[in-house]
């Protein structure tokens, strides 16, 4: 069972799925619209906009779907 996480990196994380969600929904893009362009699926997009932990090379592609550079959804 993983250890249980800070609240920063709780509250981090949620800030990252914040920004994508906020970026996707600027672009009018659904949540279908974003996993058939970025390659991974919905369910994913909405974990992590959910602020789920989330794999690295999910958030790049999400990055690159979204036409953003990936730092732009780490800090905002």
């Amino acid at each position: 069972m993983p250890a249980e996480q800070p609240q920063w990196v709780i509250d981090a994380r949620r800030a990252v799925g914040d920004r994508i969600r906020v970026r996707r929904l600027h672009l009018n893009m659904t949540q279908e619209t974003l996993a058939h362009a970025s390659g991974i699926d919905r369910s994913t997009i909405q974990r992590m906009e959910a602020g789920a932990e989330m794999k690295l090379s999910h958030l790049l592609h999400v990055a690159a779907a979204l036409r953003v550079h990936v730092t732009d959804l780490l800090h905002g």
